[in-house]
């Protein structure tokens, strides 16, 4: 997970199931956990070979509600 680009998005809670199931259904797309539960913030740990696919997924995702203010950080196990 050190070579990885690393995001975090709000994910409203209605829509942390399916957050997670989608991005597990695209093997090796990305590691997902929550970073903070009370305010519903996952954090992401994508390889980079497969940051294309995700920030499509993400784009989408965005569109549609199921997460908010995705943003990329510096990777915080670096």
């Amino acid at each position: 997970m050190q070579y990885c680009s690393y995001y975090q998005a709000h994910v409203p809670r209605e829509h942390c199931w399916f957050l997670t199931a989608t991005i597990r259904s695209y093997e090796h797309m990305a590691f997902d956990r929550t970073l903070d539960k009370e305010n519903s913030i996952f954090e992401f740990f994508v390889p980079q070979d497969m940051e294309s696919l995700f920030l499509q997924v993400m784009a989408r995702f965005e569109k549609e509600g199921i997460i908010k203010d995705l943003q990329k950080l510096p990777n915080r196990l670096m």
